[in-house]
């Protein structure tokens, strides 16, 4: 996570917590009944010594029994009423509350997929997600609960205070006079739990962060032998996180300790003045019980301040995480009025891109320094250089994946941040040599970026999808899905880890070829393939590129020539560009590059073979063994 709360200005709990009313705007009016509803419940609560204090002065004392009776009923309608309002405000509440997590989540994913690739490389995956579960979880409690509970008991306690000193001022005061440091020590117990209740969230966005690495790194871990080493990191993590909430703990204890005795030693004074006060007849027997039924009714609320408190400051941490990211401003955005391309043709230009990663040095050279080169409608470009050249760069630069620090990128002549995002996106598909797949069917992965055919009923429209699919499937040569349990339906599941490496890229590139862009930008997409089967790829991804502009970043010799020209990446450089052949006469420094790709092309070639012969052995010895199986079946077979 690359921004903390230290790093912007800190608002008040109050101002904080304010930032929620327009997700809470809608629900506002049933909170506010909510509120209305607990508040008389309170009320009820504080009349009912009221009563206590008619029937002690009154019938009990002169002894009139059938008095008695309308009193104890109407304490019982109290009781009974005080019930329903406290169901009312339950009832009130709980549903907006849910409506209000609901269209901040919805929010808060709509802002993670609108935020661009920089964003999401410096931020950690379990810091997202625990802002997007657990905080929001507790946003969503405090306004249900914890908010309503906050106001109605502050306004109890101001009532129930000035119901004290109705009957009797001199109690009342000191009632209040020892209630007093509970506010200070509020005060002083803000500044000390928000700073715990903050670094707690943000260590359990760390351990969410490493439990999602070690389950996705899991195959690593195992082959390594380093899952114990991966246990002992997270089990330091989880110490540390413990240690804060021990922290957590500490402090509402500290306040509790405070919201019991303080009340504790105030009833205790005022027992004992009020003992006195009724022994000099200043305040009658029914009076003085019907004090104390009132500040036992104020107990709960005075007491409650504590964990409503610590809930509260949780929040306010909790709705800074939430506001780190709703705040992030997105520098690649749709233009104000876009422009559109009716009948793209493919042309793709660069012109003079400069582009440099935000956290590089001001005073070095960007990762692409200059680059001019134009693709052709049609053509297919291969574009090559060593390790760390550029290559990857240079090809999110055209889906705005990243935007160019200086320079432009033209589509057909219009500059890409002329489009709206989604149309140039449906101008040029992508596919990445580390393929990603979703959880759901192979179908609805290859047809991702097609929602013109995955999202009718329409008998045409299925028809017309399931072609595309079938062709997109054979271009790849991902034929191998129609042996999985459920063919095209089956759900592949997490990030695809349930097939190989290869049969991922496949469905990658499956994917890209069905979107049918005017242009096919190729990030290394067949890296994981087997020579054969790159081969037939090849063949197939040639009669694509006859009518699509294609950008291949190329690492096999093999896949240059594919393209009809070959740019040469130096330094974030494009140094030559020209057909292989060209290059190959005047540049040395593409003989130098090609003969380290046909370098680890051999290798591979070289490892597939030794995998080759070792699975051909194991497949003898499997034979071996069985047909010895059978043979001493059958010798027992024949002594019985």
């Amino acid at each position: 996570m690359s921004t903390t709360q230290h790093d912007r200005p800190r608002l008040s709990t109050a101002r904080a917590i304010a930032r929620l009313y327009p997700y809470a705007k809608p629900a506002m009016p049933r909170i506010y009944l909510g509120m209305v509803a607990a508040l008389l419940a309170g009320l009820v609560a504080l009349g009912i010594p009221l009563v206590l204090q008619q029937l002690v002065d009154g019938p009990l004392s002169s002894g009139s029994a059938e008095a008695i009776v309308p009193a104890v009923l109407l304490v019982l309608v109290l009781g009974v009423l005080e019930a329903v309002m406290i169901a009312l405000r339950r009832w009130f509440v709980l549903t907006p509350g849910t409506h209000i997590e609901a269209r901040m989540r919805n929010g808060l994913y709509a802002k993670l997929q609108d935020l661009p690739v920089a964003f999401h490389d410096r931020w950690q995956s379990g810091q997202l997600l625990s802002r997007a579960v657990s905080d929001l979880n507790l946003i969503r409690r405090w306004i249900s609960f914890g908010l309503v509970l906050l106001v109605v008991n502050i306004v109890t306690i101001v009532i129930g205070f000035a119901v004290l000193v109705y009957w009797n001022l001199w109690l009342g005061l000191l009632f209040f006079a020892c209630s007093a440091p509970l506010w200070v020590y509020g005060f002083l117990f803000e500044k000390k739990y928000s700073v715990v209740a903050r670094r707690a969230q943000d260590q359990q966005g760390d351990l969410a962060t490493a439990v999602e690495e070690s389950v996705h790194g899991i195959r690593v871990l195992k082959a390594f032998g380093r899952g114990k080493h991966s246990l002992l990191k997270f089990a330091d993590q989880a110490e540390l996180l413990r240690s804060t909430e021990i922290e957590k703990a500490r402090a509402i204890a500290g306040i509790w300790f405070w919201l019991i005795l303080i009340p504790d030693v105030a009833f205790a004074l005022c027992l004992l003045g009020g003992v006195g006060l009724a022994a000099a007849g200043e305040i009658s027997v029914g009076e003085l019980l019907a004090f104390f039924a009132t500040a036992t009714v104020l107990r709960f609320p005075v007491e409650s301040i504590g964990f409503l408190l610590a809930m509260t400051y949780d929040t306010r941490s909790a709705t800074d995480r939430f506001f780190e990211v709703m705040d992030e401003v997105n520098a690649i955005t749709d233009p104000e009025h876009p422009r559109s391309i009716a009948a793209p043709e493919g042309r793709l230009t660069f012109e003079n891109v400069v582009f440099r990663y935000q956290d590089a040095p001001a005073d070095r050279p960007g990762t692409l320094d200059g680059i001019d080169l134009t693709l052709e409608p049609g053509e297919t470009m291969a574009l090559v250089g060593i390790t760390g050249s550029g290559k990857t760069t240079l090809t999110a630069l055209a889906t705005r994946l990243y935007d160019v620090t200086s320079g432009r990128v033209l589509l057909d002549g219009v500059d890409i941040r002329d489009l709206s995002r989604e149309e140039l996106r449906r101008h040029i598909a992508m596919a990445f040599e580390d393929a990603t797949l979703f959880s759901a069917s192979v179908r609805d992965n290859v047809l991702l970026g097609r929602p013109d055919l995955t999202e009718s009923d329409d008998p045409t429209v299925r028809a017309e999808a399931d072609r595309v699919l079938a062709e997109a499937l054979d271009i790849a040569q991902a034929d191998f899905v129609h042996r999985l349990p459920d063919g095209v339906d089956t759900t592949v599941g997490e990030e695809g880890l349930s097939l190989s490496g290869g049969q991922r890229q496949r469905l990658a590139l499956a994917r890209a070829v069905a979107a049918r862009p005017a242009v096919l930008v190729l990030d290394d997409p067949l890296s994981a393939l087997d020579v054969d089967t790159e081969a037939l790829v090849e063949a197939a991804l040639r009669r694509v590129l006859a009518t699509t502009t294609g950008l291949i970043v190329a690492h096999r010799p093999s896949t240059v020539q594919m393209a009809d020209r070959v740019a040469l990446l130096q330094e974030g450089r494009i140094t030559d560009v020209g057909t292989h052949s060209e290059l190959l006469k005047r540049s040395e420094h593409y003989r130098y590059v090609i003969s380290s790709l046909e370098d680890e092309e051999l290798a591979q070639t070289e490892r597939e073979d030794r995998e080759l012969k070792l699975a051909e052995e194991e497949g003898r010895r499997r034979e071996a063994v069985d047909r010895e199986s059978r043979v001493i079946e059958r010798d027992g077979e024949v002594k019985r």
